[in-house]
């Protein structure tokens, strides 16, 4: 999941299907200032190659990462030289201090395979919170939302590349699996590779029990651009 291959194409593709991070960043700033308007300091969590980050530090003063698959943070660490991106695990990284804001977009928590690890990565997040700091989760979708069978495709292009892009979605239990097929060209040739991947279908219930547990008072929230909705948590003051 997210190895070389697909993280050098990853910004092409989401860019040609027209995910809209600065709008999203500006969503996750608007929330946060609705409830904390003297927030300065973010960290966003599972950042990928850093798209939300981007315009996350015009919009806070400062501003880190944190990202798990290697080859996601190395391009997120080019693009954003003077942020810290740090390697790590969302449910057990430990930074050392607080930010007024912790984020976690595009459906990253969807990647820990049980409840018990999906409370426990809103746990670390929560804990890296200053008193009254605002926690935003972007899910995976639910149960009951989740399309099995679904079939997506999209070819991007920019100067000297196509990539073309199949996958089909199927659910197995609790788990949703995404095989996707990439078909790169190029001026060294064309090739293609496969990704799989995982995501958990979490009820919406149990979202918000992690957020209790993890000491915020949190709601569901639709949003102006993901059919998923978001996750708000305000952390308790202690």
């Amino acid at each position: 999941m997210f190895e070389q291959d697909v993280a050098d194409v990853y910004d092409l593709v989401y860019r040609s299907r027209g995910k809209d991070f600065e709008a999203e960043a500006a969503e996750v700033a608007e929330l946060v200032r609705a409830r904390k308007p003297d927030a300065e300091s973010l960290l966003d969590v599972g950042c990928g190659t850093g798209e939300h980050l981007l315009y996350l530090r015009k919009l806070f003063g400062h501003v880190e990462g944190l990202e798990l698959a290697e080859a996601m943070r190395v391009i997120a660490c080019r693009k954003l030289p003077s942020v810290a991106v740090h390697a790590g695990d969302m449910r057990t990284f430990e930074l050392g201090r607080r930010f007024d804001c912790v984020s976690s977009m595009f459906t990253a928590i969807g990647y820990v395979g049980s409840v018990a690890e999906m409370q426990a990565a809103i746990s670390r997040m929560a804990a890296h919170l200053n008193a009254g700091g605002v926690l935003v989760v972007d899910p995976w979708w639910f149960p009951e939302t989740f399309l099995d069978g679904y079939i997506g495709s999209e070819t991007a292009q920019d100067e000297g590349r196509t990539v073309a892009r199949v996958g089909r979605s199927t659910r197995h239990d609790r788990t949703s699996r995404l095989e996707i097929h990439y078909i790169v060209a190029d001026t060294g040739g064309i090739r293609h590779f496969t990704d799989t991947q995982s995501l958990t279908l979490f009820t919406r219930e149990e979202y918000l029990a992690g957020f209790d547990r993890a000491g915020c008072d949190a709601e569901y929230v639709t949003s102006a651009h993901s059919g998923r909705g978001l996750f708000v948590g305000v952390r308790r003051q202690v």
